[in-house]
């Protein structure tokens, strides 16, 4: 299979049942964005941390292939007219959601209470997480607009919405197993 297909070479792209939408689509810039996403996930895992902490972010990269083939699937051709699911795409679950909130709780029950905003850095496996969690309220912001115009399942929302807390937590996390110092955002006074 070759990789280069020629059809997009005038800007358009295929969404997954073949309708053909400009490349700079919001549904495109939504799945490109989570594709991007996943990218900076995956250097995340190519650090020194923990195997758990990799094999969460993994577990994590596959839901993402998921919401992206969400994000690519052209409504209009994903069911049938009897309403039967015409497309065989996976979908998020709660349980996914879940799976993010407990891995919060775990890393929050062994860190320092938060009394203040941080600032992103102090080791650069810290930053690659925040980094990571900017592009991923991108992805959110992106995927809510495209859900005003053209809803898809809502668990694949609250699953970005869900990922940007956790790699949140997850820097913080390993800001502590890095040994790394965490600087609190201290506004300057005002005379």
């Amino acid at each position: 299979m070759k990789i280069y297909t020629r059809t997009g070479d005038k800007g358009t792209t295929a969404l997954f049942g073949g309708t053909r939408v400009p490349k700079h689509h919001i549904r495109i810039e939504s799945y490109g964005t989570v594709d991007e996403l996943n990218s900076h996930l995956g250097l995340i895992r190519d650090q020194e941390i923990n195997d758990h902490h990799k094999q969460v972010l993994m577990n994590i990269q596959n839901k993402l292939f998921t919401v992206g083939a969400i994000l690519a699937t052209d409504p209009e051709k994903s069911t049938l007219k009897n309403g039967k699911e015409r497309l065989n795409i996976p979908k998020i679950s709660e349980e996914d959601i879940t799976q993010l909130e407990t891995e919060m709780d775990a890393m929050d029950a062994k860190l320092p209470q938060m009394t203040h905003f941080v600032l992103p850095g102090g080791h650069q496996t810290v930053s690659f997480c925040h980094i990571a969690r900017c592009v991923c309220r991108r992805a959110e912001r992106l995927a809510s607009a495209l859900n005003d115009l053209e809803p898809f399942q809502p668990e694949s929302l609250t699953y970005l919405n869900r990922l940007s807390d956790y790699l949140f937590v997850l820097a913080r996390m390993l800001t502590q197993e890095l040994n790394a110092e965490e600087v609190k955002w201290i506004p300057e006074k005002q005379d």
